[in-house]
């Protein structure tokens, strides 16, 4: 059966994006006030503004990221209870990953071209011992030699940063970034590919070289994944690390995707559109809500303790900052993202209710957004943030069109796959 894209759902999605519009329209606005201001000894220009996009950006992205992670996994580890589930997670990250990746890369190349400060290790006054000092007041400085006719000693030079410049530095950083969305965009596009391909081809080859392909994209991700979270996140708190942070950003990832991929199938199955899905296959995807949400506390948890426990200056800015600047959001993000699923999907029924499933997982995908709002904003505006009418519109605007292009995803195939060689497994799963 193919998903029709109702006249609601579409209406429902469309007015969401035009909420976003406005949300980005007045945060471009509203951000305007911020020009002139200085963070870190830096003239800065709409700098909540471009945040805040890539808050929306990478929350969104890092769903579809893990739609596309789960997806080869189950192909890679031979599962059969989600193969009626493919066209689920395929619409989840088909064209959400190209979309979000644009994005993501709006924001990057604004941070390259000192639109915004939110990656202050590629200001040359962080890094460079000389430099040609900026002109006007929203001019930058430009890395020199000392030779070079202009240039002067730069006493603000950051000697962590400049230590860290065979690493943080724009080249290598930009050509990390294009691997990364080569990658992750050529692999969903081709698993989509062959997954249609599929239906119209008898047998196991497909499915054997899926299989195949499945291994080598989650060893890139199993790298990328890590290093993509030290680019684009933690390197904004440049002077911080944590070995534990690819692991708990990846966490992220698969909960929200694994929330997102349970509501999408609950939706679906209201319709008609699953209709081999049985309370089995929806006990198990609240199994892995509950363990992903514990997996992220667990790993949150041990990063935190193990910082306050070494107490070493460096290190416990990170959190001192959230404590002291955001503790609401942080106090929000604890409660819901551990709290709430340990209280309501501990038990077994409540892996099978659906309105147990809806309220805590819409709850939770809130709580996740706090998370990564968390991760960028405390080292991007350090304590001169708040949050402001025009950021939930934003927010919406990108879920709806996270949302449309899942369902326009959905109408171009049949919701069930028909020669998966598991399919018949996946009809009879009962536990």
């Amino acid at each position: 059966m193919n998903f029709v894209f109702s006249k609601r759902a579409k209406i429902t999605t469309i007015v969401l994006m035009l909420i976003g519009v406005i949300g980005i329209v007045g945060g471009y606005i509203n951000t305007a006030s911020q020009v002139g201001e200085v963070i870190h000894g830096h003239v800065v220009t709409m700098q909540e503004f471009w945040a805040n996009l890539l808050v929306c950006g990478f929350y969104f992205f890092a769903i579809a990221m893990g739609g596309l992670f789960f997806y080869a996994l189950q192909y890679a580890a031979e599962v059969g209870w989600t193969s009626q589930l493919k066209r689920v997670f395929e619409g989840i990250f088909h064209r959400n990953i190209p979309v979000f990746s644009l994005v993501l890369v709006i924001v990057f190349l604004a941070a390259t071209f000192h639109l915004n400060h939110i990656y202050h290790w590629m200001d040359a006054t962080a890094y460079s011992e000389y430099i040609i000092p900026a002109e006007g007041d929203h001019g930058h400085a430009v890395a020199a030699e000392a030779t070079d006719e202009g240039a002067v000693l730069n006493l603000g030079v950051d000697k962590i940063i400049k230590n860290k410049r065979a690493y943080l530095n724009q080249g290598f950083w930009w050509a990390r970034t294009l691997v990364y969305l080569g990658v992750f965009i050529w692999f969903g596009n081709w698993f989509r590919k062959k997954s249609l391909e599929e239906d119209e081809l008898e047998g196991t080859s497909l499915h054997i070289k899926m299989f195949k392909r499945s291994a080598i994209f989650l060893v890139l991700f199993a790298v990328f994944s890590s290093t993509l979270s030290w680019d684009w996140l933690m390197s904004i708190d440049t002077h911080w690390f944590s070995t534990m942070y690819g692991w708990y950003v990846f966490s992220g990832m698969w909960v929200t995707f694994m929330i997102f991929a349970t509501l999408a199938t609950l939706y679906l199955r209201d319709k008609g559109y699953l209709p081999k899905i049985n309370d089995s296959h929806i006990h198990d995807m609240g199994k892995w809500m509950f363990a992903i949400s514990m997996l992220w506390s667990y790993l949150g948890l041990c990063q935190f303790l193990l910082i306050w426990y070494a107490n070493i200056g460096e290190e416990v800015i990170y959190y001192q900052q959230r404590f002291e600047d955001y503790s609401m959001p942080l106090i929000v993000m604890c409660v819901v993202n551990f709290v709430v699923p340990f209280l309501v999907l501990i038990a077994r029924d409540a892996k099978r209710n659906p309105v147990f499933l809806r309220l805590a997982g819409g709850l939770i995908l809130i709580g996740h957004y706090v998370d990564v709002y968390l991760l960028v904003m405390p080292g991007t505006m350090h304590g001169h943030s708040e949050y402001s009418w025009w950021q939930p519109m934003m927010f919406l605007g990108f879920l709806g069109l996270f949302v449309y292009l899942m369902m326009n995803s959905f109408t171009k195939a049949a919701m069930v796959p028909v020669n998966h060689p598991f399919i018949d497994e996946s009809e009879h799963h009962h536990i």
